[in-house]
């Protein structure tokens, strides 16, 4: 049986340090702080639930992150 692989180590970072800033500042500050995947959405969008290490996802509104969370 093949080795289960072991997940890359995400970011040491707080999703709600992300909320209020404009989405291009935000994508470009968590770029720098290590995520892999950014990924901006609009209020409501229908998303899959399945989580990936290394990402971090934006709901942005009128060009302002609202929420954010990783996975």
């Amino acid at each position: 049986m093949a080795p289960i692989p072991t997940p890359s180590a995400q970011p040491d970072d707080a999703p709600e340090a992300y909320v209020g800033l404009d989405a291009t500042s935000a994508e470009l500050l968590a770029r720098e702080r290590g995520w892999t995947t950014v990924r901006a959405l609009p209020p409501g969008s229908i998303i899959t639930m399945e989580f990936l290490a290394g990402r971090l996802n934006f709901e942005v509104d009128n060009d302002i992150v609202t929420r954010c969370w990783k996975g």
